[in-house]
């Protein structure tokens, strides 16, 4: 086994407790070729990945299948969660900290520096809408 960076190198959780290592990651196109390779496990499935940020999201995400877990590593972040009936919340992360993102909740995050964080996502028919 060799050691990875999971900011390089996501991991996807499947069926049958299985931890799959993925191809470094790309972009944001990167995603599409993950559903591809793991869509078959269905709301089961579950990515792993670390993102650091200097800056706001540009944009909201759902996920509706499934609970994301974010946890904040370095840095602090503001995760704003919106419910369906649309009331929102604001929770401040810094490192060591998680929030849930529960099914069906719009989030977003803001930085005031720079945050890094895990996230541990059920991707499947993740949905995304302008800030």
């Amino acid at each position: 086994m060799t050691a990875q960076k999971l900011a390089d190198a996501f991991i996807h959780l499947g069926l049958g407790a299985t931890a799959v290592p993925q191809p470094p990651f790309s972009g944001m196109e990167w995603y599409a070729g993950y559903g591809a390779r793991h869509g078959s496990d269905g709301a089961e499935g579950r990515l792993v990945s670390q993102h650091t940020f200097t800056e706001g999201w540009d944009s909201w995400e759902m996920h509706p299948n499934g609970s994301e877990v974010v946890i904040c590593t370095e840095g602090a972040m503001v995760l704003t969660q919106e419910t369906p009936d649309g009331t929102r919340s604001q929770t401040r992360l810094v490192a060591g900290e998680y929030a849930i993102n529960d099914p069906g909740v719009w989030h977003i995050a803001d930085v005031e520096t720079h945050a890094t964080a895990i996230f541990i996502t059920a991707g499947e028919g993740t949905q995304h809408r302008p800030r």
